[in-house]
């Protein structure tokens, strides 16, 4: 007989045969990030900003996938009439998890360092926003103007003079990539070698 080493739910049939549906091990999931992923930010120290910050987010990353856990189930009977049906917990597929994390990512909350009594925590950088939860993620420095040439930061060039989509509205397009400059549409044209033959 075969043992499953995470949490299992199990119905037996009158017939004496035992179906087991194993449910996604996410407690050994959790308690694993926590120990290989959290352990270089704890070492840094509570005092680092970018350590809170990134065991905020991993800690947010981990309920994302606790809070959208899903019932799979299968049915068990004559001709597949469901007499018998054995269910489990399984993770959320990946794809579903990236879309969460992508709209928390845009929602992300900027946050700053402070001292509330002994404890150094993260909170709002701009007082108007309302703090953020656990499951929000948090940012501590804006993220770079891509639009202008930046010459310290290795790697942004800017987007003057890129070729873009006017029809587009994704980010190849010129509304997006401009940048609200504005853009240029020139007519060239090109002379290529035509009626062209491949000898073997």
């Amino acid at each position: 007989w075969t043992r499953c080493i995470s949490p299992c739910l199990s119905v037996f049939i009158s017939t004496g045969f035992q179906w087991s549906g194993c449910s996604d091990n996410i407690a050994y999931g959790v308690a694993f990030s926590q120990s290989f992923v959290d352990i270089r930010e704890r070492s840094k120290g509570q005092s680092s900003n970018r350590a809170l910050m990134n065991l905020h987010n991993n800690e947010a990353g981990r309920k994302a996938i606790l809070n959208n856990m899903r019932v799979e189930c299968k049915c068990h009977g004559v001709s597949g009439s469901c007499e018998v049906k054995t269910c489990w917990k399984a993770m959320p597929p990946f794809r579903k998890v990236g879309n969460i994390i992508k709209e928390k990512f845009d929602g992300a909350t900027e946050v700053e360092q402070r001292k509330v009594g002994t404890t150094k925590v993260l909170v709002p950088r701009n007082t108007q926003f309302k703090p953020h939860t656990d499951e929000d993620l948090v940012y501590l420095d804006p993220s770079p103007d891509f639009c202008e040439h930046d010459p310290r930061s290795p790697g942004i060039l800017g987007t003057a003079g890129r070729f873009c989509n006017k029809t587009s509205k994704a980010i190849d397009g010129c509304e997006l990539m401009c940048c609200g400059r504005g853009f240029h549409t020139e007519d060239v044209e090109v002379v290529d070698r035509c009626s062209c033959k491949f000898h073997w």
